[in-house]
Parts: C-alpha cells; structure tokens; sequence
C-alpha cells in the first residue's frame, strides 16, 4: 500500500508545492486547509489525494481531522505541519482574536496533531514529521512579536521530539525558512515590499530542502545561505542587539 501524507496547509503557498512534491515521491495525500475549492482543485491535480476543509485554528480541529483519517481506514506515515500565518504591527494594536488565533494555529493545532500521531508511529517504529518554523523561531521579533514566538515554540518542540523519538525510528525534523515567494506576506500585512522581497527564497526550493533534510532526519533545516548566516548569528550576538536588529527591520 501507498504510504499516506497529511499536509495541513495545502491550500496555498508551500503547502501546495509540499503536496506536489510527495505526490511525486508515490505518497498518497490528506489535504487539509480552510479554502475547500482551492483543496478540491489541488486534489484532481495530483491524483490520490483527497481535500479535507477544515479550519485548524478552531477548538478540536486537529481532533476531528486525526477522526476523518482514522474514518477512511488511513494511517498517517508523513505529518507535514505546515499550516500558519503571521501578522506585522505592533503587539498592542494588533486585533486580540487574530493574536489568539495565530496561537492557537501554529502552536496548539500543530501540538495537537504531533500528540495524535506519534503513539502509532513508536508503535510501528516508524513514520515522520515535519514542522515548519522560520529563521524567526532564531530571535525575538519587535513588531511580529507573537508570530516569532510560535516559531521558537515550534522550534524547541521539534528538536526535542526528535530526540525523544530517534530510538523509535520515527523521524522529526523542522523546517526554518526564511522569506519566501508565497501569499504568507499578503496576510502578514507586508507584501510586495522591501527586504523581505529582496532576499526571499521560492517555494519549490524550499520544500525540497525541507523534505531531503527529513529523509536525512535533520533535526533542523535552514534552507539557503543568508538564511542559514542569519539562523547562526544569534549564538554569537547579545540578544539584546539581536532584538534591536529584528525590530529596526522594515519590510
């Protein structure tokens, strides 16, 4: 039988490029996202994968998802955490439900979908994850302030899955991009401007290396050269001069 992916995300960005690419490597797909007919269009593209509308961000999401699997007899070998988004502005003028929401989709959906996962995958002794952070999980971020600590959870949740699970050859890796050609800037309020558009990386290249660095069960994956130098510096450079270079950034 075909191993099974579940990419959450999948309607847009790189989560569209993450289906293509495991579509490629023979996977079948759950495709999981808010926007139905942008996941029903994908779906008929690729083939053996099936759209499931969802929004990831409510309460009990990542339950009933893991319900409709476990419903149609699947088991999920691949978990691509990769659904999230970001806002800019400052932390007080920012809406506080939106805030929330940002929480509650690239923290506690994503937690809850590893914790659903991983008992089958040590019971079989084998299966794979991969979360996607950002350079931003590196470094405190002024004026993206909530959107930079998901990641650094993000971050630190996922290195330390993949040690507790490496004995039970279950494979965890997370994906840290930098900027990225995607629809993520439109929603984070910073599109079409500035440096994130000079230095952003495209979507095909940075789903690659995510998914060679999860073959290689890397425990983190910094794709490109800047990125990596960028991910790096912080271990050398007082944090208090790192947040002040994040917060003097404009985009």
């Amino acid at each position: 039988m075909k191993k099974v992916a579940l990419v959450t995300g999948a309607s847009a960005g790189l989560g569209v490029e993450f289906a293509r690419q495991l579509s490629n490597k023979g996977y079948s797909l759950v495709l999981a996202a808010r926007r139905k007919e942008r996941l029903e269009e994908l779906a008929r593209e690729l083939g053996d994968a099936r759209a499931v509308a969802i929004d990831l961000s409510t309460e009990n999401a990542a339950t009933k998802l893991m319900a409709d699997v476990a419903d149609k007899g699947e088991t999920v070998d691949l978990l691509v955490n990769n659904a999230g988004f970001g806002l800019i502005g400052r932390f007080a003028d920012l809406d506080a439900k939106r805030e929330r929401q940002m929480v509650d989709l690239n923290v506690a959906s994503l937690t809850d979908l590893c914790r659903a996962a991983v008992p089958s995958m040590i019971e079989r002794r084998s299966g794979a994850i991969l979360n996607v952070a950002s350079t931003a999980g590196f470094q405190p971020g002024p004026n993206m302030a909530v959107y930079f600590a998901t990641k650094a959870f993000v971050l630190s949740l996922s290195e330390a899955l993949h040690e507790e699970l490496k004995p039970f050859g279950v494979k965890v890796s997370c994906l840290c991009p930098g900027p990225t050609r995607t629809e993520f800037g439109e929603v984070a309020g910073f599109g079409g401007n500035g440096l994130f558009d000079k230095v952003a990386m495209n979507a095909v290249d940075v789903v690659k290396a995510g998914l060679d660095g999860l073959e290689k069960n890397k425990a983190v994956v910094v794709p490109g050269v800047i990125n990596k130098a960028g991910a790096i510096s912080g271990r050398f450079v007082p944090r208090s001069v790192v947040r002040k270079i994040a917060g003097a950034i404009k985009y």
